[in-house]
C-alpha cells in the first residue's frame, strides 16, 4: 500500500514558510540600559561606601568578610560606609537629581522599594537645560526645603511610610505653598528613570541665569568692581561654595562657561546657603572672550596658580576694578585662560600642601580683597 509520500496532492515544499523579522517590535531589547553602578555605590554590594543607611544584608555580607580575612589573615575586601557621599553624588547614586524626563524604571530592585533597598541605573536622557530638575531622597529633599531652594511641586508616593522627614517635608512644602502631588509609586519610579527615590520628589525649576554684559555693566557701576570667574570647575558643592563667598565678602557676580563646567542645580543652589538668589551668575560661551571683555571694561583680570609670579598678600591691583580666576583642583587653569590673565597669584601657605580645594582657594583670596579695600577706604 502506498504511503503519504505517493499520494496525489502531496506537498512538494517545506510546510515552514520564509523566516520573519518581528518588524522593529524588538529592537527596545537591544537598547543599552546606562550606566552600571560602580561597587562602592551599590547598597547590596560588600564594596558598598555610601552616606546612606547601611542595608541589614550588606552589613552582613561585610562582616562575614572580615571574619573570613582574619582567619587568611588579609585585608578585607569591604567598603568604607560614609566616605562616598552617594546622597548628592554623580548620576545612577542615591539620593541625586535627576530628571523628570527619565525613561522607565531599570532593571532589578524589589517591588515598591520594601525590604530592601532598589536602586537602578535606568537609561540616561540628555535633557534640555530649560527642563526642570527633579530632587530624589528624603535627607535631599529636606535640605532643600531647609536651604529656601526654589521648588514647583512635591511628589510623594502614595502608602509612603511616614517618619519624621517626611512630616517635615510635608509641613515645609505646606508652608511655602508648594504643591503636594501625591502619585503611584509606579509612577514616581517612571519620572525618576529608576533611581531610589524613598518614596519623595521635588521638582526644581531651572535656574535663571544672568546676561554677562548686564552682569559687567552692573558691577562697574558699584564703588569697588568685582567678579569671580571659574575655568573648569566641575562640582557643583564647589560652585555653590564659591557663590557664597562672593556674596560674603562683596563680589557682583560670578561668571561660568556654558560646557564642562558645573551650572546651579539644586545641589550648588543648597551649598550656597541661598545665596545663589542674590549674587547673579552668568554662563558664557567662551570663557577666554569673556575675560577679555572685562578687560575691556576697565577689569584687572587675576588667575589664581600655585605658581603664580604674585604673591596674594602683594596684590596692590586688588582696590581696582578686579575679576578673580579659579581653575579647576586637577589642572588649575587652563593654558588660554592663563594667558589671559593680566598676572597670575599664588596663595603663601607654610605647610607642604600642594593645592587648596578651588572654593578654599576662591575665599582665602575674596578675604584678602576685601581686607585690602577696607583699609584703603
Amino acid at each position: 500500500m502506498a504511503g503519504n509520500s505517493q499520494r496525489r496532492g502531496r506537498r512538494l515544499t517545506p510546510k515552514a514558510g520564509a523566516p520573519k523579522g518581528s518588524g522593529g517590535k524588538n529592537k527596545d531589547s537591544l537598547a543599552g540600559r546606562g550606566r552600571t553602578l560602580p561597587a562602592d555605590e551599590r547598597p547590596w554590594h560588600k564594596g558598598y561606601s555610601g552616606t546612606e543607611k547601611l542595608p541589614q544584608r550588606t552589613a552582613w555580607k561585610q562582616d562575614k568578610e572580615r571574619r573570613a580575612a582574619a582567619e587568611e589573615g588579609r585585608a578585607p575586601k569591604i567598603g568604607q560606609p560614609g566616605s562616598k557621599d552617594t546622597t548628592w553624588g554623580k548620576g545612577g547614586g542615591r539620593g541625586v537629581p535627576v530628571n523628570r524626563g527619565g525613561s522607565a524604571g531599570g532593571r532589578g530592585g524589589r517591588p515598591g522599594g520594601r525590604g530592601g533597598p532598589r536602586v537602578a541605573p535606568g537609561r540616561k536622557s540628555n535633557p534640555s537645560k530649560d527642563t526642570p530638575e527633579l530632587l530624589v531622597g528624603r535627607n535631599p529633599v529636606l535640605e532643600a526645603l531647609r536651604a529656601q531652594v526654589p521648588a514647583t511641586a512635591l511628589y510623594t508616593a502614595q502608602g509612603i511610610d511616614m517618619d519624621d522627614r517626611i512630616n517635615e517635608i510635608i509641613r515645609t512644602a505646606a508652608d511655602r505653598g508648594i504643591a503636594n502631588l501625591e502619585i503611584s509609586r509606579a509612577e514616581l519610579d517612571r519620572m525618576t528613570g529608576g533611581v531610589l527615590h524613598q518614596g519623595v520628589g521635588l521638582q526644581v525649576p531651572a535656574f535663571a541665569y544672568q546676561p554677562f554684559d548686564d552682569m559687567v555693566a552692573a558691577a562697574m557701576e558699584q564703588q569697588a568692581p568685582l567678579l569671580v570667574a571659574l575655568d573648569g570647575v566641575t562640582d557643583p558643592r564647589n560652585l555653590g561654595a564659591v557663590i557664597r563667598s562672593a556674596a560674603a565678602f562683596g563680589a557682583q557676580g560670578v561668571f561660568v562657561p556654558e560646557r564642562r563646567a558645573a551650572g546651579i542645580t539644586a545641589t550648588a543652589w543648597r551649598t550656597s546657603a541661598g545665596a545663589a538668589a542674590r549674587v547673579p551668575v552668568a554662563q558664557v560661551t567662551n570663557l577666554t572672550r569673556s575675560l577679555k571683555a572685562c578687560r575691556e571694561a576697565g577689569f584687572m583680570v587675576v588667575g589664581l596658580d600655585a605658581d603664580g609670579d604674585t604673591d596674594l598678600y602683594d596684590l596692590e591691583a586688588a582696590v581696582g576694578p578686579l575679576v578673580v580666576v579659579v581653575g579647576s583642583e586637577g589642572r588649575g587653569l587652563s593654558r588660554l585662560v592663563g594667558e589671559t590673565c593680566d598676572l597670575t597669584v599664588s596663595i603663601p601657605m607654610i605647610s607642604e600642601v600642594e593645592s587648596l580645594n578651588a572654593s578654599v582657594a576662591a575665599a582665602v583670596t575674596l578675604a584678602e580683597v576685601a581686607r585690602r579695600r577696607s583699609v584703603e577706604l
